[in-house]
This record gives C-alpha cells, structure tokens and sequence, in this order.
C-alpha cells in the first residue's frame, strides 16, 4: 500500500540530535509511583525504574498485570507524575515546559466520537490550536489515505470494522505529526488477523515517519514483531527485570530468530506472577 499525502517527515533537529548522539527521546530515572489505596492505605506501583528510549527507536514495555507499564506511559504523556526520580522527554522533564504538541497518544479504546465522521474525529486532535478548520479537514484526510482509509473520511464509527477503527484512532494520535508517538496496547481488541495488518500498518509508518514509538502490551508475540528494544518489568512494585535488544531484521513474523525469541521471553514472562492492581 502506498499513499500520495503530503504528511511530513520526522523533524530534521530531532534527526540531527540522534546523530549527535544528543540525548534520549524518553528517559525514565529512578522513578517511584504510589497510588492511594482502600483504608487510608498506598499502593506502591513502580520502584526505582530507570531505562531510556532513543530517538527514532520502537521501544516495548511488557510485563505482567499490575506491574505499572501504563503508568510509566502516562508518566512520559505528563499525565502523572512520580513520586521520587523524574521523566525526561526531548531533553525537558515532564514537570517542565516540554513541547507536547510534538507527543501523540494513542489508547487501548478507540475512544471515537459516535456522532462524528471518521475525518472529523482525526481532526478533533487538533482543535486545542489555533489552524483553521479547512487546513484541520486536509491534514485529516491526507493521514487517513496514510493509514490506508482514503474513501472512508466520510463514514460513522458504527460504519466501520473494528480494524478500520483502530486506524482511525492511530490517524488521529498522528495528524499533530508527533515525534514521539505512545500507545497503551492499541491493538489488544482486536482479532489475530487485524492485529497482524495494524502492525504491518505502523511499521510501514514508522519507517516513513522514524518516530519514536513507546508502546505497552501484554503480548510477547507483538513485542518481539514490533519493538528495538523490550524493556520487562517485574510484579508490583514494577521493576526493570531486563531489557533485549532485538536486532532481528524485518518483517519478523515467523521467522525462526522471531519464534525463538518469542518462547524465550514467554517463558520469562510466565515465570514473573502476575499482581493485579487495587485502588
């Protein structure tokens, strides 16, 4: 698949920044989180998590349940803060003044507006500024034909599969043209064959994009298909057990390194007991 929009490529001083070895995308260092707990009490979530993202990289963080993957996706959204250490993005803590326009999110849910059409809820994503609603309409409908859904701009969500769905939701986390894009296990709802055409998709985007990408999943076999790097995280309080690096060249799916991997990291993830998390 192939597209003709004019969607821009990655910012060239982030370009020139991972070449100069400037600095990572993310950085998490020795970060602690708490959360209030029933009776008074708190829970503890991450303890002393240190592990950074480089620019351009895809980097997975997978883990068992409870084990604060989300949390630290949050934590680099800037929608919550740790208690002790501190999240650094683009070189600025995220208590600071960082430069969110340059961050996209994109959730678990497709969190789609019902009463919206497709190329109007990619356009909600850029409401907060000040471009004006005909420029708002032609960056949706170019990042729509990007993730392969040029001819459905006009369609409801109830209109569409639960796969175009998801490409929606994945136009609208990129129309801002984000260097750094965050996911919270987009992909999770979805059937096996869907799944595996949304990672064929956000590959193919990223190699054209070289964003950053950091993603939390639960499923070792998309960590290994999608990810530079995976970082494992232990059982509540969340912990950095290890991180592989995946040099496996592309497309992986089926391949023996692929599968090999697969079972390795499967093997250490069943080892780790899972702790769901209580509020």
């Amino acid at each position: 698949m192939t597209s003709g929009t004019d969607f821009n490529p990655v910012d060239p001083a982030l370009t020139r920044m991972a070449d100069r070895g400037v600095g990572p995308a993310i950085s998490f260092q020795d970060v602690s989180k708490h959360f209030p707990a029933a009776h008074g009490s708190r829970l503890e979530v991450l303890r002393d998590v240190s592990f950074d993202v480089r620019i351009g990289d895809v980097v997975a963080i997978l883990g068992p349940s409870g084990s604060g993957k989300s949390t630290l996706l949050n934590m680099a959204a800037g929608l919550i803060f740790p208690d002790a250490g501190q999240v650094v993005v683009m070189g600025q803590s995220t208590d600071a003044a960082v430069d969110w326009s340059h961050v996209g999110y994109m959730f678990q849910d497709d969190r789609l507006l019902p009463w919206r059409v497709a190329v109007r809820n990619v356009a909600l994503a850029l409401e907060a500024g000040s471009i004006p609603a005909a420029e708002r309409l032609r960056r949706a409908r170019a990042v729509l034909d990007l993730v392969g859904l040029g001819g459905f701009e006009h369609s409801y969500p109830h209109q569409l599969s639960g796969g175009m769905r998801s490409r929606v939701a994945l136009a609208r986390s990129l129309v801002g043209e984000p260097q750094i894009l965050l996911m919270d296990e987009p992909f999770s709802r979805l059937d096996a064959q869907t799944r595996g055409s949304m990672h064929r998709e956000l590959l193919r985007i990223h190699a054209m994009r070289a964003m950053t990408i950091l993603f939390v999943t639960h499923d070792v076999e998309e960590a290994v298909v999608l990810a530079d790097h995976v970082v494992m995280m232990s059982a509540r309080p969340g912990r950095v057990r290890r991180t592989i690096d995946i040099t496996l060249p592309q497309p992986r799916i089926g391949t023996p390194g692929a599968v090999a991997l697969n079972a390795e990291l499967r093997a250490s993830l069943e080892a780790e007991p899972s702790q769901e998390a209580k509020t």
